[in-house]
């Protein structure tokens, strides 16, 4: 009765509206889970901390049907990293490759880059905006760097942002609990676990 009663053009922002929020979703962005950040020069006991959640967040998104969006680091000996890194995940090496135990399937996408954020050169919100996605979910290494840049240009583009924060770590303690504030802070990000955003996907929301 009351759609009924407004005016055409009211009814069709009104229904416009609810396509856009029926057909809009999230996507997982796996940012830098590589060999290098895992097991190589650039690499932290904390970082095998995430394998396992985000093994299982990975599993549930291919169940569920949530677009899986690798984006890693394949450097070049010109990229302005290399001054502060020194080398380090370069394309075509071992150390630029996703860990075994989360190894990309047919069907996910998969992107290069050679600067921190997944946004800068790779093609990814082209992707995002082709898929409808509205909502991000970020996860991978580190927390302070590649994955705070990522944050950064998703909300500057207008996506939502959220963390699960076991899938996501830093080179110390200290900088993993900064990261995390900053992200919530800076970009409205929102702080979760892989299970509760498992659990939700699971149920098709």
């Amino acid at each position: 009765m009351l759609l009924a009663s407004l005016s055409l053009s009211i009814r069709i922002k009104c229904l416009k509206y609810v396509v856009y929020q029926i057909i809009m979703q999230e996507a997982l962005i796996v940012d830098d889970v590589l060999e290098e950040f895992v097991y190589g020069k650039i690499s932290s006991p904390r970082a095998k901390n995430i394998i396992s959640p985000t093994k299982k967040l990975i599993e549930t998104a291919r169940k569920s049907k949530v677009p899986i969006i690798y984006v890693c680091d394949a450097h070049l000996p010109s990229d302005p990293e290399m001054d502060v890194w020194g080398p380090h995940a370069m394309k075509g090496t071992r150390g630029a490759q996703v860990v075994q135990a989360i190894k990309p399937s047919k069907g996910d996408y998969i992107f290069e880059k050679r600067v921190y954020s997944s946004f800068q050169g790779t093609g990814l919100e082209l992707l995002l905006r082709d898929l409808s996605v509205d909502t991000v979910v970020i996860v991978g290494l580190l927390t302070e760097i590649c994955v705070r840049h990522s944050a950064a240009d998703a909300f500057m583009r207008g996506f939502k942002v959220k963390i699960p924060k076991d899938c996501v770590e830093a080179l110390s303690e200290k900088a993993q609990r900064e990261g995390i504030e900053y992200l919530k802070k800076m970009y409205g990000a929102e702080i979760t676990t892989s299970v509760k955003i498992s659990q939700r996907w699971s149920r098709g929301l």
